[in-house]
């Protein structure tokens, strides 16, 4: 009887938030504060995997590394997941890593951000093609004007630069060598201390 009470109040809690599909912008800021990252795309609440430790380390040496350049040389600002990004009405992200540069500093906001310049993805197992082949598209779609593809499984680093809007590669760099960005004029990272531990 017991397991039937906690079902009973498992139904009547789901009950009070909209069906899969049918999620709105409104109801998604609705949501309790959480330590987890939540997207809202195409009327559905997306909820990837815990990040593993590899994840976090990349995620880690990559944000202290851009923010630092982009301190120094006055550009903007850099943040970290979870916080949202709205691409568009109803396409809520939440980018491992994004850069906002100073002549946008209008799409920061205190809730959601607006559609980065910058974005990296640190690739895992249950997401790589959510970042390679979805959030590839939006992104494009948004106007991110650069997108990193990090993979600590392949120690790789990916960088496409939007062009006519699509993705192009701009690089694609492995242990021993320098990422480095397009937009960023100057700034590039030793694939080695991403994945450095």
């Amino acid at each position: 009887m017991k397991g039937l009470g906690k079902r009973a109040r498992t139904v009547e809690v789901a009950e009070l938030y909209p069906p899969p599909g049918q999620w709105t912008e409104e109801e998604y800021f609705t949501l309790p504060d959480r330590n987890r990252i939540v997207e809202l795309s195409e009327g559905r609440l997306v909820v990837p995997p815990h990040p593993t430790y590899s994840h976090q380390t990349a995620l880690q040496n990559i944000f202290l590394a851009l923010h630092a350049f982009v301190q120094e040389h006055r550009l903007g600002v850099v943040c970290f997941a979870p916080l949202p990004v709205r691409l568009w009405a109803g396409k809520i992200r939440e980018p491992d890593v994004f850069f906002i540069a100073r002549e946008h500093m209008d799409r920061i906001g205190e809730r959601v951000c607006g559609v980065p310049d910058l974005v990296v993805e640190v690739t895992s197992p249950a997401t790589r093609r959510t970042d390679r082949v979805e959030k590839f598209v939006e992104y494009a779609r948004a106007g991110v004007r650069e997108y990193w593809i990090v993979d600590p499984e392949a120690r790789t680093v990916e960088i496409y630069g939007l062009e006519g809007g699509a993705y192009e590669l701009v690089g694609k760099w492995g242990l021993g060598q320098r990422a480095r960005s397009r937009l960023l004029e100057g700034f590039e990272i030793e694939v080695d201390r991403i994945f450095a531990s």
